[in-house]
Order: structure tokens, then sequence, then C-alpha cells
């Protein structure tokens, strides 16, 4: 089985993302430093907090394209995917939700690379002092307690659909109500069933 995922972005073909899981990570605190020094060139996320592979993908989307449109609300392409992922435009909020902290056993590592710019996922790999493990495990880390009372998702809402849907439709309705981005940008024809999102005028 493959470790990586590796995924291009459909309206951005020159783009790709690729996800690498890692479990038993004993160095999580040194991983932390060196993102934030700029010594590794990948968003670090604690995958806790995440559902599926696709919500990273809609995330990394998201952040490519306000890249392009010179309105990210953070400094770095790998910052504004982590604050993608967030269902609220408080920053601190959601790095301190979906980034790595310094105890922490696991860890998503996800890049994104252009046909002008690649990298080297071995390198990266090989400074976390954990197991990788196919990215399809993530769901056997999701806390879906936290996940849910910080997506604000009710029990009618699962009833209709899937916890990804209405995850990924929280975070598609917030850069609706702020104009940043079109509704149809952010779901790369992924079925939705959730009838029941937080804008009535939205319907996911």
């Amino acid at each position: 089985m493959r470790m990586h995922l590796i995924q291009k972005l459909e309206l951005f073909p020159d783009h790709r993302v690729t996800q690498m899981l890692f479990k038993e990570v004993k160095n999580a605190a040194e991983l932390k430093k060196s993102a934030m020094e700029g010594k590794i060139n990948g968003a670090l996320i604690n995958p806790t907090m995440l559902v599926d592979p696709f919500q990273v993908l809609v995330a990394a989307n998201k952040a490519v394209h306000l890249e392009k449109v010179e309105k990210m609300k953070t400094r770095t392409l790998y910052s504004e995917i982590i604050f993608n992922l967030s269902p609220t435009n408080n920053i601190s909020d959601a790095f301190k939700r979906f980034g790595i902290s310094d105890g922490d056993d696991s860890v998503l590592i996800v890049m994104v690379d252009s046909k002008d710019e690649s990298q080297d996922v071995s390198d990266i790999a090989a400074r976390v002092e954990g197991r990788q493990v196919p990215v399809e495990e993530l769901s056997s880390l999701s806390d879906h307690t936290k996940i849910k009372k910080l997506y604000k998702v009710t029990p009618q809402e699962e009833k209709c659909g899937s916890l990804l849907d209405a995850v990924v439709c929280r975070m598609a309705t917030k850069d609706v109500m702020t104009g940043l981005l079109p509704a149809p940008l952010l779901f790369f024809g992924h079925s939705l069933n959730v009838p029941f999102c937080p804008l009535e005028q939205f319907k996911c």
C-alpha cells in the first residue's frame, strides 16, 4: 500500500497535494519549531481534528486560489491551509486546534507542489521520528466528539449526510460569507448531502 497520498487539484492542474501520516511521533516539538522557522516546507496538521483526507484537499485548493488572487489571510500557503480547515475566521484559534502541539504523537504533513517547483518528500519524512502509515488510516485517529463540537454538527445533519459533508459545508460557508470564494470552487465534484447548512441561502 502506498504511504503517500498524492492528488492533483482539479481547478489548478499544475499543482498537486501530497499528504503523509505519521504515528508514534516523538519529536513533535522539534518539527513544530522547524516549521515555524521555515525549515520544513509543508503544513503540519493535527490529524485528530480531521475526518478525511478530502478535507485537507479542500483546504489546499482554497489556499492556492487565495494565493493566486492575493487574498490570503495568513503569511504563507501552508499556514493558509491550516487556517482554511477552521470553521471560523480566528487565525490563532485555527492554529491552536489544527496545528500540532509539542506533545502530539501523530502528525499529518501536507505539501503542495507546482510544475515549476517540486520538493523531495523523503527529505521531509526523514525529519520525523515516528512511524509512517498509509494516509487511509487517518480516520482511526479522528476525534469525532471534538470535531462535531467545533463544527457545531447537529444530529439532524448526521441523519441526512456524513460528518465529512457537514465539516466541508462549514469550511465552505466561512468563505462564501466573506465573498472570497465562489462555492463551486470548493468541492471538486464531491457529492455533498447536507441540507441543513448554517446559511439558509447556501445549500450544501
